[in-house]
């Protein structure tokens, strides 16, 4: 008897761990809050060796990069990531959770960006916005204020439908049909009206180099050193969109993360909404459906740290049909 009774407690122990995981994610979250305080620089595997960042060239990192689906003009790839630390509970995290930041290039000849939203822009998650637009991939696009709304002008069809936040210097806009994300000074440098976009947070690189306030000291609103979930979307010369961005576990510096831009040939780039809200989910022919919270989007009620995640705004891309 009490083999079958401590039997029956371990297999709902372990339903309940799953059930846990798949709403508040805490393997990755473990990962987190044991490396949120770590000096311990970002380390990614490379031909089964681990080699810090700063010193891969970029062969290097693009061999790193596993490919985990693709189709025509769009690739999904993940870097496996740590930080060695002599740590005894991020080590014991970091088994439950192998971390991994997700990079994706995305040809623009084959899709078209936008934005979306519900009405008055009713908080919802990347996994709705995917399935409503019918989209390749759906990500977090503007912060949000304590009402849920966005913080930053919101462009759609044409139209802005959001006012403008002064502070926020990055965007990601459409122009002539063509997707551009970087600092807000790039939309007075191309012609034409703005189409789709989002002004976002903030701008990190323009023309290959690296604003110097990424490294700054923290101040309201920007913390670049403090290692968590981060989301960065940018476009190289060719045009070609790069997303990096935080896996299970894949908490980076807004250094780190721009390092990898700078390392993929990104030119001009800009973060996300990053943190607990980062959230995405893609769709490509022949996989899988993959989604990624960094917390809780699911459950709606309990204490205010649990609250779920909903976000006002996304970038969605689908394919062009013609």
């Amino acid at each position: 008897m009490f083999y079958w009774s401590t039997l029956a407690f371990l297999c709902a122990a372990v339903v309940a761990l799953w059930l846990l995981d798949d709403i508040y994610r805490w393997r990755s979250n473990l990962v987190y809050y044991t490396h949120k305080d770590l000096d311990a620089p970002l380390e990614v595997m490379v031909r089964e060796r681990w080699e810090p960042l700063n010193k891969l060239s970029i062969a290097e990192l693009d061999a790193a990069i596993q490919e985990v689906a693709s189709e025509d003009g769009f690739r999904v790839g993940q870097l496996s990531v740590r930080r060695n630390t002599s740590s005894l509970l991020a080590t014991a995290a970091r088994a439950l959770c192998d971390p991994v930041v997700t990079v994706a290039l995305i040809s623009p000849a084959k899709f078209h960006f936008g934005t979306s939203f519900r009405p008055d822009f009713q908080g919802c998650t990347a996994k709705e916005r995917l399935n409503s637009e019918q989209a390749v991939m759906a990500i977090t696009a503007n912060f949000r204020d304590p009402e849920g709304k966005p913080l930053g002008w919101v462009y759609h069809k044409g139209q802005m439908v959001n006012r403008p936040f002064p502070k926020w210097t990055g965007a990601f806009f459409v122009k002539n049909g063509t997707p551009y994300f970087g600092p807000k000074s790039l939309i007075d440098e191309i012609q034409g009206e703005i189409e789709e976009g989002s002004q976002v947070y903030p701008s990190v690189m323009k023309n290959h180099t690296v604003f110097g306030y990424v490294d700054l000291s923290p101040d309201k609103h920007f913390d670049g050193r403090r290692v968590t979930y981060r989301a960065l979307a940018g476009t190289r010369r060719d045009g070609t969109v790069i997303f990096v961005l935080s896996g299970e576990g894949g908490v980076m510096t807004v250094s780190e993360v721009t390092a990898i831009a700078e390392k993929l040939q990104v030119q001009h780039a800009t973060l996300l909404d990053g943190g607990r809200a980062l959230q995405y989910s893609m769709q490509l022919n022949g996989d899988r459906v993959r989604h990624f919270t960094a917390f809780n989007t699911q459950v709606t009620s309990g204490p205010a740290w649990a609250q779920a995640q909903r976000s006002p705004v996304y970038i969605v891309i689908k394919r062009k049909t013609s």
